[in-house]
């Protein structure tokens, strides 16, 4: 392979141009299904069409026809969700018309559907501007995500009020065509301009979604755009919710507009952020979606473990020093009352990616990556290329880092934190020193 046909191993790209949000995770005849924002014909954003995936083990992926493009009813196929019902699959997106720009444009939610999960038919606007209520503005309103909920489907929308910020609102269909508002769900404003993407599951009582340009909230979060999760309820029939604080999902650079599968708790992002530079450009792709994630509720938080295929390789016990060279797959360490812990990844000379331990936090550390990201945030740390997370301090502590072509994704006891890194390609030292009471260190191949 040479340097300039460099793809991720096991993370879904475009193959060639740009991909951000995925869409529409979707269990479909015995596969699943990833359809993402794509635009073949350039390494950045452009009209939207929706790329496609399947797999049938969520780590090896195979590329399907794109599956909606822009045409005379739509200028661009924004975000959405997919839904299997009456033996089709059903896609809901947002149809974009440009009408000119400013208060001219439209976003509409529209539908598709397909009988063998690979060719779609479109069948126009489904809820349109006579269904949005007039204090909602229709140049944002966008991002579905489709529910069946007894014998109604219900269906989430990000809208913007004319006079405020971002909301999400809740409506109902009982044919899948027709729909009715029902709800304006959290009924107040968001912290940042507009919401995106919100997704529902209900078996955990779990909300997330995005927000644009929120301010910072100390180390919480500081990207300009971040995903967020409440906890609680929603009664889609009594329009009754009971959602707590918001949370962040991941505390890494690059991690966006999160979706689950309808029918199981497996959640993907986008491994990249919006007002970045994107190194991997002069490979000819910009933009990956992250490792499938499964996600619990324990303790009252958000626990996340990826989902991957793999081969233990070795298993060693760890006194105060390893070191092993690794570009591509996954470690696991296992520490009990860890007091100190220094790690080195993709280390060539001062070339390094690094996540250690400082004052009772964990703090990542990408400066010395390789190719510079730059980004619009102006905070301290972003300047300074770090993220951090709360440590938790509790007895036992599970670490596990998935490294990719360009990424590192770190979990540490159901927490996330996700990043692009571009260091040279030879680039494959891992370093790592800790204090604890006993350690074991786990290497995983990718099968």
């Amino acid at each position: 392979m040479s340097d300039l046909n460099l793809r991720p191993k096991f993370h879904i790209t475009g193959e060639k141009g740009w991909i951000n949000d995925p869409n529409g995770l979707v269990k479909f005849k015995g596969k699943y299904h990833v359809f993402f924002q794509y635009y073949s014909h350039n390494v950045y954003w452009g009209p939207m069409h929706w790329g496609h995936a399947a797999s049938s083990d969520l780590l090896h992926w195979e590329h399907l026809p794109v599956a909606l493009s822009p045409d005379e009813q739509d200028d661009g196929c924004f975000s959405g969700t997919a839904i299997e019902w009456n033996g089709k699959l059903w896609l809901m997106y947002t149809s974009f018309k440009e009408n000119g720009g400013g208060d001219n444009i439209r976003q509409l939610q529209a539908l598709a559907s397909s009988e063998d999960g690979v060719n779609f038919t479109k069948h126009g606007i489904v809820i349109g501007e006579k269904d949005l209520p007039s204090e909602y503005s229709p140049c944002d309103f966008r991002d579905p995500k489709i529910f069946l909920e007894d014998d109604t489907l219900y269906c989430l929308v990000a809208a913007r009020k004319l006079d405020g910020k971002g909301r999400i609102l809740l409506f109902s269909s009982k044919d899948i065509f027709n729909w009715k508002f029902e709800c304006d769900v959290l009924n107040y404003d968001s912290g940042g301009i507009m919401i995106e993407c919100p997704d529902l599951i209900r078996g955990l009582g779990l909300l997330t979604y995005c927000e644009q340009f929120q301010p910072a909230q100390g180390n919480k979060h500081l990207n300009i755009h971040s995903t967020f999760y409440r906890l609680g309820n929603l009664d889609c029939k009594t329009h009754k919710s009971n959602f707590g604080e918001s949370e962040i999902i991941d505390y890494g650079f690059d991690f966006y507009a999160a979706q689950t599968f309808g029918d199981e708790p497996v959640m993907i992002g986008w491994l990249n952020m919006w007002d970045r530079n994107i190194p991997s450009e002069k490979y000819g792709f910009a933009g990956m979606l992250t490792v499938p994630r499964k996600v619990e509720i324990k303790n009252g938080e958000l626990w996340q473990t990826p989902v991957i295929s793999s081969q233990c390789l070795y298993k060693k016990a760890v006194q105060d020093k390893f070191t092993d060279n690794i570009k591509i797959g996954f470690i696991k360490i296992n520490a009990k009352n860890l007091k100190d812990f220094n790690l080195y990844l993709r280390k060539k000379g001062n070339m390094f990616t690094r996540f250690y331990l400082n004052e009772g936090e964990w703090v990542f550390d990408r400066s010395h990556s390789g190719e510079e990201i730059k980004g619009k945030e102006t905070d301290a740390d972003s300047l300074a290329g770090v993220r951090r997370m709360p440590f938790g301090n509790s007895v036992e502590t599970e670490i596990i880092i998935v490294m990719d072509e360009f990424s590192v994704e770190l979990f540490v006891n159901g927490k996330a934190l996700s990043a692009t890194i571009y260091p040279d390609i030879d680039a494959d030292g891992l370093e790592l020193e800790l204090e604890a009471d006993k350690c074991s260190v786990q290497r995983f191949d990718i099968l």
